[in-house]
């Protein structure tokens, strides 16, 4: 059995802060809380003691920094960056405060968004290259434990790659899912949305 976790970056707005729209344009660190999120990640996957074969991470600056708190927890060093993992690109409503954006493309779109990944107008998502790349890496075979850390707009096209029921796309940041996948290659969803 193969055990896929795939794990958001922590916050890189204070909780006082208007939260915005950013995407694979604005790199931004984590702030304190997303530092405290990804200890907790740490310290929740060293206390599980997993045999990790890998830990990938988005080339942002976010998950990298969350995948070195979850690296320093468990020992396992980061293995480097995939592209396939990095955010999507919000367009017109890149660095956008979430109000603007709503009025911008309406309730309905974001709640496609939300719950069928169909991306709003001037997003750009690629969403079949993203499937693509979940299904090549779900597809790998074998055994072992992998850590993923990436964004929430990358995350929710695992669950359509392996064709798991959607709805519960979102990842909160500093939360995880838990994805099997069992030697006919088949994928169930274990977890989702789990903050430690």
């Amino acid at each position: 059995m193969r055990r896929l976790f795939i794990i958001r970056h922590g916050n890189t707005f204070a909780s006082s802060a208007d939260a915005c729209r950013v995407g694979a344009r604005t790199d931004i660190p984590l702030v304190e809380s997303g530092h405290a999120q990804a200890d907790r990640l740490g310290d929740w996957f060293a206390r599980q003691a997993l045999p990790i074969d890998r830990l990938l991470t988005s080339p942002l600056l976010r998950a990298c920094q969350t995948a070195d708190r979850i690296a320093a927890a468990t020992g396992h060093a980061a293995d480097g960056t995939r592209d396939w993992l990095g955010e999507v690109d919000h367009g017109p409503d890149e660095g956008r405060p979430e109000a603007e954006v709503l009025a911008r493309i309406g309730a309905q779109a974001l709640a496609d968004w939300d719950e069928r990944a169909i991306a709003p107008d001037g997003w750009i998502v690629d969403a079949e290259a993203r499937i693509a790349a979940w299904r090549t890496f779900l597809a790998e075979g074998g055994a072992g434990i992998d850590l993923l850390v990436t964004s929430n707009g990358a995350a929710r096209f695992a669950l359509i790659a392996a064709g798991l029921p959607m709805g519960a796309l979102k990842l909160r940041t500093g939360a995880f899912g838990e994805l099997a996948v069992d030697r006919s290659g088949a994928v169930m969803l274990v977890r989702w949305d789990e903050r430690p």
